[in-house]
């Protein structure tokens, strides 16, 4: 029987290339349906709770890619970021360049109930602000969303 002794020195490259992967748009649209399913089957107090708990189901790629949710009024709900962000108004925030986001955010939800939309927000890798754009769905008067770092 030979072995192969490759194998075993290949895994760390194989997995540091799949870590070093970038976040595709396709990527967060499926984020956000999966969180609108979670809910669906689970509730929305569950699904709340496992978008906010940093590190769950909805985090990935260290932390770059998570979900948000926000009432149809830019109050957040749940934020991927942390529980320090959830029931704060943000209709107001606007980014460096003075876009208010949140507030594209939810004209965007009330006038389609989907679709990306652009601003600058702080990449937690980087710790830099940096474009942004973002995925958002409307379920049962939430706006659920996650967004993409521009490379």
């Amino acid at each position: 029987m030979r072995m192969n002794i490759c194998s075993p020195f290949l895994l760390p490259v194989i997995c540091l290339s799949l870590a070093a992967q970038e976040v595709t748009p396709a990527e967060v649209e499926t984020l956000v349906k999966e969180a609108i399913a979670f809910a669906k089957t689970n509730g929305k107090e569950a699904a709340i709770r496992e978008v906010t708990h940093v590190g769950g189901r909805f985090h990935r790629y260290g932390g770059e890619l998570y979900v948000f949710i926000y009432d149809m009024d830019g109050k957040v709900v749940a934020h991927g970021q942390g529980a320090s962000k959830v029931g704060v108004n943000q209709i107001k925030a606007k980014d460096p360049d003075g876009v208010e986001f949140v507030r594209e955010r939810v004209q965007l939800a009330k006038t389609k109930g989907k679709g990306w939309h652009d601003y600058k927000y702080l990449n937690p890798k980087t710790n830099q602000k940096e474009p942004k754009t973002s995925y958002i769905e409307v379920w049962d008067n939430l706006i659920f969303g996650a967004g993409i770092y521009k490379k």
